[in-house]
């Protein structure tokens, strides 16, 4: 069965989408987050969702819930964005650091362009496109589009997400997405039966202001096991940050439930250079594996433009990277 249509979510409008086993929910006024992705046959529920009673508390903060949008991710140094011999100047949104964190795209209404369904595959489109009447551009100057396309088949859901610089300049092109994962995901499992690994590489050392210092750290040996043969996602409170460094050319997490011997598995596009791993404070419940195209602070990390991954966007120019996420026997 594949379909593809407008409903709600908790009151909340939605796109949903259906195709097999597969269904997967986007709420275009939230940050054009999806917030849902399951497997109905099985009763996984890959994503942690927000339920009822939680629905004021997700709008107020959207982060640690479905796939929101980082654009660009994670903090930035009092509010400062240093580019092309100007500094943009971007709200103190995280008073305690004074910094900027997650900017402009997580927590306002998207476009839905298109939905649909046929044989192959359900699809939703959603996009923000900014210009002078756009609220981003009054810190964030440029004229662009951001446009993500997911779709759901018999290889799970595929995020395919675009840039294009609608300028006459060049533009910075920082992306992320703070995917939330349930661990575990399937009913009747605990965190116990969880296992994960990520293509991390090094640790980038970070400073009391979340902000990296220059240094890369190696692995500890929990660390080396996260890269490895894999380890709990609550081995400790993470809220680090990581190179990425693919293996068998794949820039992957893969969580494990190791009672019922199957796995989510996630495949961030290899243009994603660096990972945060959160895990709200090691509880248990749920973690954060977030692909992100550049180091946190890019602009003014201590590191050089190519060790940083900020991207320049020639007027007209579009970067694009495709990931997906799907569960299997393992």
């Amino acid at each position: 069965m594949s379909n593809a249509y407008e409903g709600t979510y908790y009151g909340e409008r939605a796109i949903w989408l259906r195709f097999g086993p597969y269904e997967a929910a986007l709420l275009p006024e939230v940050g054009g987050n999806l917030v849902a992705f399951r497997d109905a046959e099985n009763g996984y529920r890959y994503l942690r969702e927000p339920e009822a009673d939680e629905m004021e508390a997700f709008k107020q903060r959207p982060m640690v819930h479905g796939i929101p949008v980082l654009f660009p991710p994670n903090r930035y140094e009092d509010g400062n964005f240093p580019w092309n011999g100007q500094t943009y100047k971007l709200p103190v949104t995280e008073p305690g650091r004074n910094n900027h964190i997650h900017g402009f795209f997580y927590n306002i209404p998207w476009q839905v362009d298109d939905y649909g369904a046929d044989d192959g595959s359900s699809y939703v489109v959603v996009a923000q496109r900014v210009d002078e009447s756009h609220p981003a551009f009054a810190y964030f100057p440029h004229k662009f589009t951001i446009k993500i396309r997911y779709s759901l088949s018999k290889d799970g859901l595929t995020q395919e997400t675009g840039v294009r610089n609608d300028g006459l300049q060049p533009m910075p092109c920082t992306l992320g997405f703070h995917t939330t994962v349930n661990a575990p995901f399937a009913p009747g499992s605990t965190p116990a039966d969880c296992s994960f690994r990520m293509t991390v590489g090094e640790r980038i050392e970070l400073n009391g202001r979340m902000l990296p210092t220059g240094r890369l750290s190696p692995l500890d040996a929990d660390e080396e096991k996260m890269r490895g043969a894999g380890t709990t996602p609550y081995f400790t409170s993470l809220d680090n940050h990581y190179t990425a460094v693919p293996q068998g050319g794949r820039n992957v997490m893969e969580l494990t439930d190791t009672r019922l011997n199957v796995r989510l598995v996630y495949e961030a596009g290899s243009a994603y250079k660096f990972w945060m791993i959160y895990n709200g404070g090691g509880q248990g419940g749920f973690f954060c594996p977030e692909p992100q195209t550049g180091m946190v602070n890019a602009p003014s990390a201590p590191f050089s433009a190519e060790e940083t991954g900020l991207v320049s966007l020639a007027p007209g120019e579009v970067w694009q990277e495709t990931s997906r996420m799907y569960g299997e026997s393992c």
